[in-house]
């Protein structure tokens, strides 16, 4: 069920701009159980929405290791998101209009307070178990440091503590592309498309690996071209899904989460990130994909370190970062042995 918190109070950023308010879209699956100790909190990456049904169902659903028949699953469509959230899309309450380009930076930090508001008014004092990938696993991570009691398990994947200049490269260099689309500029939702599917196929090629694309796009692959210069069923591929998001996305909330990423330091002012790391107090199991190309396995290899008593899984896949997503019966093996199995007293809802 997606339904709509909308925060009726002062919020002011790390950046010091102070918003009059904002609202959050978030989803949820099955029902908080009596104990209130049944929460799965998922937080989504880069363009995903606040469904994980529909973008990691080898996880999430009936049948699933996150069954909501057992849990009371959340996610949350974090801010400059087009699903739902506060935007760029959304108005501006000082100008009645869209914000598009004057929408401000959310950092990392800036997007788990905001849900740590959501989370007060629904309710939730603890949380069995915290997980995200790559950009959703900075939000666990900065939130685990936040509240260090609020969360009994957390599983950061393919993610790390700070965002390291290899991958602000990446992203500088896709809002280079949507900066070069001469329609970037202009306020309206469908500038700068052209640039932004080329900012895609840029993003690609960090999430996956040379063995990948030689695996699903072989040079003698058979494929319908999007057009006769296409000759490839790689360069083919590119194109195709940067159409695909174009379809679903916008280049000024791309651009502006981007930005977010960057933004990932654990460590900016609580004396630096292995003393931030400390601070955290969940049962922690980080996972990394050995392929990794964008969050390289030595990461997650810090993570697991300098978090206390962490433990670490490295995924061999030929699929790189997006191996988090396609490594679904790995990763839930692990969490079978990482979660204890809840005893079955603890499954009666609330208001059943």
């Amino acid at each position: 069920m997606v339904s709509v918190f909308d925060y009726k109070g002062s919020f002011t950023l790390e950046s010091g701009v102070t918003l009059p308010g904002y609202h959050l879209a978030y989803t949820t699956h099955g029902k908080l159980n009596a104990a209130g100790d049944n929460v799965i909190w998922i937080f989504h990456a880069l363009t995903a929405n606040s469904n994980p049904l529909e973008w990691w169902p080898g996880l999430v659903g009936d049948g699933k290791f996150f069954d909501p028949s057992r849990y009371f699953i959340i996610c949350v469509n974090k801010p400059g998101s087009p699903y739902g959230s506060i935007s760029p899309l959304s108005k501006n309450p000082r100008t009645d209009q869209p914000w598009y380009h004057d929408f401000p930076v959310f950092t990392i930090r800036d997007i788990i307070r905001t849900f740590q508001k959501l989370k007060d008014h629904l309710g939730i004092k603890k949380v069995l178990a915290g997980l995200g990938g790559s950009t959703g696993g900075m939000q666990l991570l900065e939130w685990a440091i936040e509240e260090p009691e609020l969360f009994e398990h957390i599983i950061p994947i393919a993610t790390n503590a700070v965002l390291s200049p290899w991958a602000i490269a990446f992203n500088a260099s896709q809002r280079l592309a949507i900066e070069a689309d001469s329609t970037w500029l202009e306020k309206r939702p469908d500038a700068g498309q052209k640039g932004l599917a080329a900012a895609r196929s840029i993003a690609l090629i960090s999430y996956r690996h040379y063995n990948g694309y030689g695996i699903t796009q072989p040079r003698d692959k058979a494929y319908m071209a999007l057009s006769k210069e296409v000759n490839y069923a790689a360069d083919n591929y590119q194109r195709y899904q940067g159409l695909k998001l174009v379809n679903r996305f916008n280049a000024v909330c791309y651009y502006r989460l981007s930005q977010s990423m960057d933004s990932h330091d654990a460590g900016r002012n609580r004396g630096g990130v292995e003393k931030a790391l400390k601070q955290i107090k969940a049962k922690t199991l980080v996972i990394g994909i050995q392929s990794d190309v964008l969050y390289p396995i030595s990461e997650q290899e810090y993570l697991q370190k300098n978090i206390s008593d962490a433990q670490l899984l490295s995924i061999a896949s030929d699929f790189g970062h997006d191996g988090f997503l396609l490594e679904y019966e790995k990763i839930e093996k692990a969490l079978k042995e990482f979660i204890a199995e809840r005893p079955s007293h603890h499954l009666k809802v609330v208001n059943e």
